[in-house]
Parts: C-alpha cells; structure tokens; sequence
C-alpha cells in the first residue's frame, strides 16, 4: 500500500503559509506561486528521475514510532523495525542516493520495550544513515552562537536533505521553511518527514525552490540561515541582499562559507575549479566578508567561528559511493587542493538586519 506522505506534507505547508498570511500579507505571494514549485519539482520533464524518487517515498513502509529525537547529533527515529521492513525501507532510502547532509537513524528500541518482556530479537537492526558530511559538528560549531530559536520563524537556505532544519525544529522554532532547488534532497527530505510524521508538529516544511525564486522583501523570517551557498553565486552581494530582504527588521542572518587567510582586501576567484567544484566564485577572507555584510546593510556582524574541513567531516561512505573531500586534495599536501588552492575552510558569521 501506497503512502500519502507527499501530499499531507505539501498540504501542511499550505496551511501554514495561510496561517502566516493572516498576519502578514507578503506571505499571500508565496501562496500563489506555491502550486507552481510543488508541479515543477515533479515533472518528469523537468527531473527526469522525479517519478522514481516520488514512487520510493510512497512505498516506504508506516513503522510504529516510540520516539523522534530531533535534538541527537544522529537524528533519531525510535521505531520498531522488522527484518522485512529494515530490508524493504534500506532499499527504498538506497534508491534516494547519495545522501550527503545527516546523519539519520531510523529503528532502535527503548528500553522500556526490551524490559517489558519483548523479545530484543524480533527487532531488526537500526538503518544509520551515514551521510557524506557529518552535518552535526557544522551544528555543534554554529548552535552555542545562535539567539534563541524558540517561537521564530526560520528560513533555512540550501538546506539540502534538511538535517539543519530539522535541527532547528528541535531548538523549538515556531516554524522551519527549508529551500533547496535539488529533486532528490525534496525527496529525501519527504522521506525523513514519513517517518517524523507529526513528532515536529508539521513545523518543519520544505520548497524545492533557489533563493532567487522567492517573493523579494518578504520580511518573514526572524532568522535567516545560508550555510554553504555563497561560494556557488556568481553575485554574492545579490544574495546578501536576497538574504536580506527575508529577514524582519532587526533578524538574524547566519552565514557559513568558505574563506581563506587575508586582510580585507583579499578574495580568491578560482581559475576554473576548487576542490574539483566548477562552481565556485568567490572566496573571501573573514575580514573581506565582514565589509560585504556591512556594505550590504547589515549590523553587529561578527565571526563565531572557522574551520578547516577535515576528510572526517566530509567522506565517502556507504550512503555516499563517489568522490569526497580526500579525492579533492593534493595526495602529497593535503593543506592544498587539486589544483593548489588552499584547502577548504568555512567560517560562520552573525549579522543583524
């Protein structure tokens, strides 16, 4: 039997956006041009794989859910899971390669379930969905620095498979709209949200849509999140002010990207690739990325923290067969990239609107 999974979502995020509407008219664009993102990411015309990632989220199967724990480094999913259905529900996730933002557990038993008498053995082993980044030690770096999360309103940019969103949720957010154009991340992330089911109270809501498509000054979000996107515009001051215009008047805008060493006047604008990235536009140091964000209209801009990405933090795995980081460095020096750049390094910076 087919699941309805897609659609109670996508109805969730309507009424949520109609709630939101009530209060602030803006919202009523996005409600218009909502039908259009949900048919587009679709249409096999579009994503020749859509129908095939749509029929693997329908077919995963309903588990009996004891718990979700959206504040674990591992978001977990405690559910009873049989042999038939750990075999039928990895296949289904396998088809929904790579996997590249999580980590995800799905299955694991509480306690209470093996002391009352039920047999341990009757349940399968938990599905770890072993993403290629360690998504949780980007959070743990970023969380500490955040304003309070509860009862805000949260737009998650790029959030890929949302991990990060669903974090977020966990933090006690009133509402979390992630936005990534990506077919397959919409549809891994529907197939997180089958088996969250109502564990977030629908709070959590994705639009398979760029930055760029959303409604201008929007003015919705009290918080705004962009980790790892700035590099990949060719326009990095339109995103700033993209970013921007979706913030409330005195929101809180996050930005993680990569940076090398320099004073405020150095920038990298790689020839032709970046750790194999063909991609990547524009590198700049922390004290270059500071002016940007004080030139785009933002205040009280500070850096949190930097970090070189380690091949720990982003490596092949089971969920994740092709090339990673290690393939992306000089075998010989690995503070270097394939092509001698210097090897990725990410800050995280706090800005007020």
């Amino acid at each position: 039997m087919l699941n309805d999974t897609i659609t109670h979502a996508e109805r969730e995020l309507y009424l949520t956006l109609f709630e939101l509407a009530q209060q602030q008219p803006s919202a009523y664009e996005w409600l218009t041009r909502l039908p259009t993102w949900l048919n587009d990411i679709k249409d096999k015309a579009n994503y020749a794989h859509a129908p095939a990632y749509q029929a693997s989220v329908a077919r995963l199967p309903t588990l009996t859910v004891n718990n979700v724990d959206l504040n674990s480094d591992v978001l977990t999913i405690e559910a009873n899971l049989s042999e038939s259905q750990r075999k039928q529900t990895m296949a289904l996730l396998k088809q929904l390669m790579p996997w590249r933002k999580g980590p995800f557990q799905i299955g694991g038993q509480l306690e209470h379930q093996i002391d009352s008498g039920q047999n341990e053995d009757q349940q399968a082993a938990p599905i770890l969905i072993d993403t290629e980044w360690h998504s949780d030690w980007k959070w743990q770096r970023v969380a500490p620095h955040l304003g309070n999360l509860k009862g805000r309103r949260v737009l998650d940019v790029g959030g890929g498979s949302g991990y990060h969103g669903w974090r977020m949720a966990g933090a006690g957010t009133d509402t979390v709209i992630i936005i990534d154009p990506s077919c397959l991340f919409y549809h891994q992330f529907m197939a997180i949200r089958h088996f969250v089911g109502a564990a977030d109270s629908y709070k959590t809501h994705y639009i398979p849509v760029p930055l760029e498509a959303l409604p201008e000054h929007s003015q919705l979000f009290d918080t705004v999140f962009s980790m790892g996107v700035l590099y990949h515009r060719q326009s990095p001051f339109e995103h700033l002010q993209q970013l921007k215009g979706q913030l409330v008047k005195g929101g809180e805008l996050v930005l993680e990207t990569l940076v090398i060493e320099g004073d405020a006047n150095t920038v990298l604008v790689p020839h032709d690739r970046y750790a194999q990235m063909n991609n990547v536009y524009f590198l700049p140091s922390v004290a270059a990325l500071i002016g940007w964000l004080e030139k785009a209209g933002f205040s009280e801009v500070r850096c949190v923290d930097v970090a070189t990405t380690s091949i720990d933090e982003q490596r092949k795995t089971e969920w994740m067969t092709y090339h990673s980081l290690a393939d992306f460095l000089d075998p010989n020096d690995c503070s270097k990239t394939l092509e001698g750049y210097p090897a990725p390094m990410r800050a995280t910076l706090i800005a007020k609107k």
